[in-house]
């Protein structure tokens, strides 16, 4: 069983263990307006996956706007942030901070992302709600690069994530961080 820490004690994740080079699980997230959202697998576009535990948290904040200006930037390339928000909060929250250039999905339904991807908080404080870890896949539904933060309260190594994504729809792009 994975874990993480949460302001330096352990905790416990669940769910299936996804690595870089595994197909990356296709599950079914919640958009803000009630539609469905798909991530995961083979697809037209490579994807950058950003778990958080709530979008209504500072960190979870700014990394969500960190990727909307970075990441979303990234031609062919689909970012999708997911929480375990309601879609009416993400919905406000994506209007409260401008964030346009992203989407952003809920697992709060049946937790799928969650335990398909090995981030589910077992135990503690946070139960229920996923760690804090990025997921890029490439268009063949690989997974290129994995994070799960090893503090729940800490943002993720953006600029390793980038340079994956960056490897991962532009080959000849070398940036030293061993995507693919």
């Amino acid at each position: 069983m994975a874990t993480t820490k949460l302001k330096g004690n352990p905790v416990a994740l669940s769910g299936a263990q996804i690595n870089v080079g595994d197909n990356a699980p296709v599950v079914t997230l919640v958009a803000k307006d009630l539609s469905e959202i798909k991530v995961g697998g083979a697809s037209d576009k490579a994807q950058i996956i950003v778990i958080v535990p709530s979008l209504d948290t500072a960190v979870c904040a700014q990394e969500t706007r960190t990727f909307n200006t970075k990441a979303a930037a990234t031609p062919d390339a689909t970012v999708v942030v997911a929480s375990m928000d309601l879609p009416f909060a993400m919905g406000r929250f994506c209007t409260t901070e401008g964030i346009e250039n992203l989407q952003v999905g809920s697992d709060f339904r049946e937790r799928a992302l969650a335990n398909a991807y090995g981030v589910l908080i077992a135990d503690g404080p946070l139960k229920g709600l996923s760690a804090r870890a990025i997921f890029v896949v490439d268009k063949s539904g690989k997974v290129v690069y994995k994070e799960i933060c090893p503090e729940i309260t800490e943002e993720p190594n953006y600029e390793a994530a980038l340079c994956a994504l960056k490897e991962t729809v532009a080959p000849s792009h070398k940036c030293g961080c061993g995507a693919r």
